[in-house]
């Protein structure tokens, strides 16, 4: 018997074009636009899975889910939205829905989570929502770039799972972290944030995990660690890259067996902390020179993810400003805006900084310029002098950073990191393998997901594509359209 689909949207065009989909893919469809139907055929029993829409004519379907899930807490809830903010994903996620699509949409995506939503035991549903208690925004950006960040983040807000950041300087890797430990389900605990090169490198296992008064010179008293002040909280380890080995050998040791000792101490302490990593670097490169342990690149990674930057997310570029505008004001700077033509030159720039270096220079703006309108040349003129901060060159900031003389710069930095000695043997692989990295998955986020697309794209067979993804072990994140 086929199975019912019910379907709410006020809007009658994509009720049609969902119900369409729905019946092409075997279902039987009902439709309606308001949450009143909605619930009454909820009540009476009526369908195994619900795809809705967040705002509808006569409420919030938010406000409505907790009563279906008591009274059908069996009954997968679809949410779609287009306000695509971080809060909509949290808020589908904290309710009880089985998952968050943002709008637009591809049909095809959304029938294959219609099915599975409806092949996943029973028992896994029933995971009961909770208020967030507030509306602030901790991420901002409506792009697809940033939709894949949400939906990741809100499936991790209940869970305890080692997550990874990676990313570019300036992407707002500490901003992630806090996000998931403000949401998560260990929000009531402290979150304690380390920065392993901001720190000299004998200090860190003392600063990580405590010491006993007399453990090494200058140790006059016992001193708690980060993982003792993070108890039943997150540890966010930023740089995670520049740990030294003996540190991360400390550090697989909690991974594994949750306990660890003070230095100097002989008593295990049992350990109750969520680990959140981040880096900027390439921890595979390190692996292969040696700088970074596998095992532990392995227990850190169990879920990536990827911020990307400023330059493959330049549709968010408005909501970032106006976001900068109102902190600034709040801080007591002159409220500002960008002219179109002004904002039209911030698309052009290659913003080597992230998002960190737009922040600096909306607050550089707000503090230096009386106009309440920035125009575009004083949006050139303030990106030409960050240019030349970061050594580019400002007329070719709108164009991609030449490939051959990166790829230079980067193996002369990498001989000259091994003074005297030569890189281990396997170079040329190495390499290879290192750019073919970025280059496969920078095709699999511009195609969301789509491999078919995505070997088109590169000008390899299908099949290969598929086996280099396997052995370069790259994450595919299937986001919605």
């Amino acid at each position: 018997m086929a199975q019912h689909i019910l379907i709410a949207d006020d809007d009658a065009a994509i009720r049609t074009v969902v119900s369409q989909a729905m019946m092409r893919a075997g279902f039987e469809v009902r439709a309606t636009s308001n949450i009143a139907t909605l619930w009454r055929w909820v009540t009476s029993g009526e369908g195994d899975l619900i795809v809705t829409d967040v705002l509808m004519p006569d409420g919030n379907i938010f406000d409505s889910m907790a009563k279906m899930r008591n009274s059908r807490p069996d009954l997968p809830i679809v949410v779609m939205s287009a306000q695509n903010t971080f809060m909509t994903a949290v808020k589908a996620a904290e309710k009880g829905a089985y998952d968050y699509v943002p709008k637009p949409f591809d049909l095809n995506d959304l029938v294959g989570i219609v099915r599975r939503a409806l092949a996943e035991p029973k028992n896994d549903l029933k995971r009961q929502g909770q208020d967030d208690g507030g509306e602030t925004m901790p991420l901002v950006g409506r792009s697809p770039a940033m939709q894949d960040i949400y939906r990741t983040l809100a499936r991790m807000m209940q869970t305890d799972l080692t997550v990874t950041i990676t990313g570019e300087s300036g992407t707002g890797k500490e901003l992630v972290a806090r996000a998931l430990h403000d949401y998560g389900r260990r929000k009531k605990g402290p979150f304690v944030a380390i920065n392993m090169a901001a720190i000299p490198r004998e200090l860190i296992e003392s600063e990580l995990f405590g010491h006993e008064k007399g453990a090494f010179t200058g140790a006059q008293s016992r001193s708690t660690g980060r993982f003792e002040q993070a108890e039943g909280g997150t540890l966010f380890l930023d740089e995670i890259g520049d740990m030294p080995m003996e540190a991360q050998t400390r550090l697989l040791r909690v991974l594994q067996q949750g306990e660890y000792t003070t230095v100097g101490g002989r008593t295990p302490i049992a350990s109750d902390v969520r680990i959140v990593a981040a880096t900027n670097k390439d921890l595979r490169q390190l692996i292969s020179r040696g700088l970074f342990r596998e095992d532990l690149f392995y227990r850190l990674n169990v879920v990536p993810l990827r911020l990307p930057p400023l330059r493959e997310r330049l549709e968010d570029l408005p909501d970032l400003a106006q976001h900068f505008f109102a902190a600034a004001a709040k801080e007591g700077l002159p409220r500002k805006s960008f002219t179109s033509g002004a904002l039209e030159a911030l698309r052009h720039y290659s913003w080597p900084g992230n998002v960190r270096e737009l922040e600096n220079l909306v607050r550089r703006l707000c503090a230096l310029y009386p106009q309440d309108e920035i125009t575009t040349e004083l949006v050139e003129s303030e990106l030409a002098n960050d240019a030349n901060q970061f050594g580019l060159d400002a007329d070719h900031g709108d164009g991609p950073v030449d490939l051959t003389q990166a790829t230079e710069r980067y193996l002369s930095d990498y001989f000259a990191s091994f003074a005297n000695d030569l890189p281990p043997p396997g170079l040329h692989a190495r390499i290879l393998k290192e750019v073919e990295y970025p280059l496969i998955a920078a095709a699999l986020a511009a195609t969301r997901g789509n491999q078919v697309k995505a070997a088109d794209l590169l000008g390899l067979n299908r099949n290969t594509l598929r086996k280099k993804i396997r052995d370069l072990d790259i994450s595919i994140v299937r986001s919605i359209r």
